[in-house]
């Protein structure tokens, strides 16, 4: 089968994952880094009041962390990325690797946040999507 009509065939539900872990605004980066690292993921949803609010990845907060980049007492607020790229649990494959590779200004991007008013149901990641081609 065509990898595109692969792509198109499937739902963006039927491969996210739907246990997000999230983090306030407040949290302190190194205790995020920690969580990244204890739940062997690659990113934290910024979540306030039940909204999102931002993301934070592995990437970025390992890093930074090691070039020693964040003062005492950093939080997760002045770091996170916050204009957060979504997608419905009802678009396909093929929209969210349009996504990923076309809505960012530093490239391809590896996780998008899925949503359904307003209320975030999971996140699929590059990962999910490469699992979810059969060859």
């Amino acid at each position: 089968m065509e990898v595109k009509k692969m792509l198109e065939d499937i739902k963006v539900k039927d491969v996210m994952t739907e246990d997000v872990v999230t983090v306030p605004p407040t949290e302190d980066v190194v205790f995020a880094f920690e969580k990244l690292m204890k739940y062997k993921i690659s990113s934290l949803l910024v979540v306030f009041q039940d909204k999102l609010v931002g993301i934070v990845t592995a990437t970025d907060l390992g890093h930074n962390l090691i070039l020693d980049k964040y003062e005492l007492g950093t939080t997760v607020e002045k770091v996170m990325v916050k204009d957060v790229e979504i997608i419905s649990p009802e678009d396909t494959l093929l929209k969210a690797v349009e996504k990923m590779n076309h809505t960012s200004s530093d490239g391809i991007i590896n996780q998008l946040v899925v949503t359904e008013d307003d209320k975030i149901m999971g996140i699929i990641s590059d990962g999910d999507i490469i699992k979810a081609i059969k060859f």
